[in-house]
């Protein structure tokens, strides 16, 4: 495991609505240049471009599966990660039609969640944000976005999440699940019913899951508290209050390139809990560089410094709350406002080399007590506050939004380093911490940044005539960043070219449109077509993370880019149609988005000694086709089948920030496979339920010049569930059984986490879990 999945290349959909570095050491040179398919019935669409999952879809899976998981099986969407729960967030891989999770825009309850990736000071993963059991509807955009989506993430279109609400019966829920490697989880809700005559209720949950890693060595942990309370103001108005605390601890799998799969074998785990034999790796790695070692448990031989050590992991600590508030002012005007604070406290850590013998003076490191291996941690933090208001006036055949959202956000991001001890002196060092056993760390650098977040919009959906509906509308956005290098070691080498970067940044779109034409000739037959400009704030990463100005290796490189940066826009144009039938539902539609002036960045050498050059693609081309199809031939079964088709190209040479020329132009993006196909078939009948799905993703390009790539793969999973609707007392008592990956497949789930590399091969690779069994029981009372 190395620092954030800061380099996911992508290129390049939509509305809301009311209701660690490129590697662990500084680079040599960076520069930042019931059973329901997913087909959906007319009734379930908010708007043309906007598709609503229904919450019966996440029944199918286990318990505690990340709600991305169920986006899967929609055309277009690619989600995968290294755990069968999809919870390890340096793992998670989602993409949207070619847009990567941090290029799109992500609510709950109105609340921006904004960057969804591992390590960001600037939002807040879906896991760690709302247990899944509590999500009560999900919606997402086919096409640009939507303007009154708070988000400073906003490329490729929009996904919105909203909790559901308290029952008004008094009640409860608990459930159970148990699974492979000793993984088990518990959830357990308490609902209060109607407290009194004007509907006050809430609810508490709770839920703990702890995933044993297939690697059979480590442990992934995750617990979570949510609240919600609603409280109505006569008959169409309420205020509600929701509330989110997560700890997370989890150890991370390490990362790979693709020579080192092919020669040691698929299961190259990190060397815990075996703290000697990292030892003598480490001191090979330090003592003869260039030497090469069988690995434990491989089949082929390694150079000692390229291996992942000891162990690597993650401890993050969230506070989320939201209050909004809906207010019917007249008949005809109505008043929504969301008001909400998050606080996030993380350390992310690796187990590394004391590599003293390195030629490069920049990643030389000699620790006091002479220990060959020490611990590097990343110690992240950001305090959100934010309010978003609008209102919504219908006249005649108009209905016109106006809102405001603001949001402040003080973010840190540092490198501390800490001892391990020698061998048989004590325990090694905890991935999760705590990190100061051995004494206090060596501060290696700090940042710290204040960002500024302003955004206005104004749209007016127009009903031309009965059926034929026009909603245009534009956004401006003005994002503000200013801060950097706080604190330093003096020998840091960025000290000779005047310092850490530091200084301010803005991003501004001052118009950034959305028109959507939704025409319903019938009940059955519905035509849509969506155009819309999106534009991404600035990230705001440390030294050696990939993709930000803040990430250059000193002031000067950090003053020369920004006069040279401009934050990355795209266009989307779509079109679509929809069939809707008792016995059929159709989905069809085609795409071109163009992504203008996308900073990322490549890493070539290894993951101790890399050398990162920054990227300005200028413009990235990506024109595709989306299509569902499911049948419904008897009564209680359906069949589902989507394919979905992108070609994705960078449409320039380029030259990196290293100075080294690419003939880019005409290759594939990379990690996106041009080619999907899901199937699903679900069968019901009274409590029984049984589902089987199966995936195809084609081939994922890995390198920019796309000399290296992954091959095509299928996965496929299933289960049944049967339900007893009073059984002694207890209301919908429920036993399942699920298995994930059904067949055992090899595949590669998160590529370029740490970057992918210009040409060639890269430690930059993630496996997918392997077959897992599962088994829940839960009741509700």
């Amino acid at each position: 495991m190395t620092g954030k999945g800061g380099n996911q290349a992508a290129a390049a959909g939509t509305g809301a609505g009311r209701v660690k570095a490129a590697s662990h050491h500084r680079p040599k040179y960076v520069s930042a240049h019931g059973v329901q398919s997913l087909s959906v019935h007319a009734s379930h669409v908010s708007r043309a471009a906007e598709l609503v999952v229904p919450k019966s879809v996440m029944k199918e899976y286990v318990p505690g599966t990340s709600p991305y998981k169920a986006l899967d099986r929609m055309p277009g969407v690619s989600f995968t990660s290294t755990d069968p729960f999809g919870i390890d967030s340096f793992g998670a891989n989602l993409y949207v039609r070619g847009f990567f999770m941090n290029q799109l825009g992500v609510t709950l309850d109105g609340i921006p969640l904004n960057d969804q990736t591992y390590q960001s000071v600037n939002g807040l993963s879906l896991a760690s944000a709302i247990i899944p059991d509590d999500i009560g509807s999900m919606t997402m955009s086919q096409g640009g976005g939507g303007v009154d989506v708070p988000s400073t993430n906003t490329l490729g279109g929009t996904i919105r999440f909203t909790s559901s609400d308290p029952s008004d019966r008094l009640g409860g829920k608990v459930s159970q699940a148990f699974g492979s490697y000793g993984s088990y989880r518990t959830y357990a809700r308490f609902d209060s019913g109607r407290l009194n005559d004007s509907g006050t209720k809430f609810y508490t949950s709770y839920a703990r899951t702890d995933e044993g890693m297939w690697e059979e060595k480590g442990d992934q942990f995750l617990q979570q508290v949510n609240a919600k309370l609603v409280q109505p103001l006569g008959e169409r108005s309420r205020v509600s209050a929701f509330f989110d605390w997560t700890d997370l601890q989890q150890q991370n799998y390490p990362d790979l390139s693709l020579g080192m799969i092919n020669n040691l074998g698929w299961r190259v785990p990190h060397l815990y809990p075996d703290y000697g034999k990292a030892y003598q790796w480490a001191q090979q790695c330090n003592n003869s560089p260039n030497n090469f070692m069988a690995y434990p448990g491989s089949n082929g031989q390694v150079n000692a410094c390229q291996m992942p050590y000891y162990d690597g992991g993650q401890h993050e600590t969230n506070f989320l709350g939201g209050l909004n508030l809906d207010l019917a002012l007249t008949d005809h005007l109505t008043w929504h406002t969301t008001a909400y604070g998050h606080a996030q406290s993380g350390n992310y850590s690796y187990t590394a080399a004391a590599s003293a013998a390195s030629e490069d003076p920049d990643l030389q490191v000699a620790t006091p007590n002479g220990v060959p291996l020490y611990q590097e941690v990343w110690k992240n933090s950001q305090q959100r506050f934010g309010i978003n208001s609008s209102l919504d006036y219908r006249w005649r055949h108009h209905r016109i939004n106006t809102g405001v959202w603001y949001e402040n956000n003080n973010q840190t991001a540092g490198l501390y380093n800490y001892l391990e001890p020698e061998l048989g002196a004590g325990a090694p060092v905890k991935a999760v911490g705590p990190y100061n056993v051995y004494g206090p760390a060596d501060r290696v650098y700090n940042f710290r940044w204040r960002t500024n977040v302003v955004q206005t919009h104004l749209q007016d959906t127009y009903t031309i005539l009965k059926g034929l509906t026009l909603t245009a509308g534009f956004r401006s956005l003005i994002s503000q960043t200013s801060g950097g290098g706080h604190e330093n070691d003096d020998s840091w080498a960025a000290l000779d070219a005047g310092g850490l970067p530091s200084g301010s940044l803005h991003a501004t779109g001052a118009f950034l449109p959305h028109f959507n034409l939704d025409w319903r000739l019938n009940r059955q037959n519905e035509f849509y077509i969506d155009v819309s400009k999106n534009m991404r704030a600035y990230e705001v990463s440390g030294t050696g993370v990939a993709n930000s100005l803040f990430s250059v290796p000193n002031q000067q490189e950090f003053l020369r880019q920004k006069a040279q940066t401009k934050p990355a826009r795209a266009w989307t144009y779509m079109g679509g149609y929809r069939f809707t039938s008792s016995i059929v539902q159709l989905d069809a539609t085609v795409y071109h988005s163009t992504l203008m002036h996308e900073l990322l960045a490549g890493a070539r050498g290894t993951m101790f000694n890399p050398i990162s050059e920054e990227f300005d693609f200028g413009r990235i081309s990506m024109t595709g086709a989306n299509g569902s199809v499911s049948v419904r031939p008897l009564p209680g079964l359906i069949i589902t089948n989507t394919l979905s088709y992108n070609k994705g190209t960078y449409d320039r040479d380029v030259t990196s920030s290293a100075g080294n020329y690419y003939p880019l132009k005409g290759k594939n993006i990379v990690n996106y496979p041009a080619w999907m196909y899901k199937a699903s078939i679900a069968y019901t009948w009274r409590g029984l339920n049984a589902h089987f799905d199966a995936n195809y993703f084609g081939r994922r390009y890995y390198s920019f010049m796309n000399d290296t790539s992954i091959g095509s793969y299928w996965l496929a999973n299933t289960g049944v569930t049967y339900t007893f609707r009073k059984l002694a007392g207890v209301r919908d008592l429920t036993v399942s059984f699920n298995v994930y990956n059904l067949f055992n497949n090899r595949y590669i789930a998160m590529m370029g986490e740490n970057n992918n590399p210009p040409v060639g091969d890269y430690q930059s690779l993630e496996r997918g879990a392997t077959r897992e069994y599962f088994g829940t029981i839960s009741a509700a009372f």
